[in-house]
């Protein structure tokens, strides 16, 4: 279990231009990170924001990223915002960062100051192989056209989930999974038992996709059973890779942009 590392203040900043000047204290509306999208934040922040702000956020003359106040960006999701549109008239850009890599920077950004015990990051073409081959991943899930479709498409998965949500998938399966993804079992009106993962449900109708990959359409009131299983049938990985496997195969997925 990854311990959470709670943020300090950064000190205000222009360029990723942040901050001009420093502002009273204020309560920010995130306090605790995970050390996963620390250290995912770092790599964003060395490619997006290190060339002006430097590699110790001291880049840019009156600005110091390390601590401090923002006084532009005391909230996280004005940070996130300040992050989206720049500053006008200043030479802080607008970025358009996925999922992802705003939980990552802004993660990073509040711990630039502390030594984190993260698990690395592994090697994605390492991942790639796990994925491939020991963690049958294509056994249920999609990716650009190949795999099955059992489990959810993964072809953009490192662009719309963070790396420690992705982390927490692989070790817990089952406590993470989102409601609308959890497995089905029905029986029809002729006894017939059906099993897939559940699409959409509304109050009359339920659309799954079966076993064999076939998207069906179920009227609710013609079933004789409609059931949702709690347990994931995604293997926790915790038991089956090591650490340093197990960083491989999330620098693997947070890769994945589409």
């Amino acid at each position: 279990m990854q311990r959470l590392i709670r943020g300090r203040w950064l000190v205000a900043s222009a360029g990723l231009c942040l901050i001009a000047g420093i502002g009273p204290a204020q309560a920010q509306d995130h306090t605790e990170y995970e050390p996963a999208d620390i250290e995912y934040g770092r790599s964003v922040y060395l490619e997006q924001c290190a060339a002006c702000h430097g590699e110790d956020g001291d880049g840019v003359a009156g600005a110091d990223l390390r601590g401090g106040r923002l006084r532009r960006a005391a909230l996280d999701r004005e940070l996130v915002q300040l992050i989206r549109s720049g500053i006008p008239g200043t030479g802080m850009l607008a970025f358009d960062l996925d999922t992802a890599e705003m939980t990552g920077i802004v993660a990073y950004l509040r711990n630039m100051t502390y030594e984190i015990d993260a698990a690395t990051l592994g090697d994605a073409a390492r991942g790639r192989a796990i994925f491939e081959g020991a963690g049958d991943c294509l056994s249920c899930h999609r990716l650009q056209g190949r795999g099955l479709r059992t489990g959810p498409d993964l072809t953009r998965i490192g662009a719309v989930r963070p790396l420690s949500a992705l982390r927490r998938s692989l070790l817990d399966p089952t406590g993470t999974m989102r409601p609308i993804d959890r497995p089905v079992e029905l029986v029809t009106a002729d006894g017939t038992r059906v099993s897939g993962r559940r699409l959409n449900e509304d109050t009359y109708t339920v659309q799954i996709l079966d076993d064999d990959a076939r998207l069906r359409s179920f009227d609710k009131a013609d079933l004789r059973e409609l059931r949702v299983i709690e347990q994931s049938p995604m293997p926790a990985y915790g038991g089956r890779l090591d650490a340093a496997e197990l960083a491989d195969l999330l620098a693997y997925l947070v890769s994945l942009k589409g």
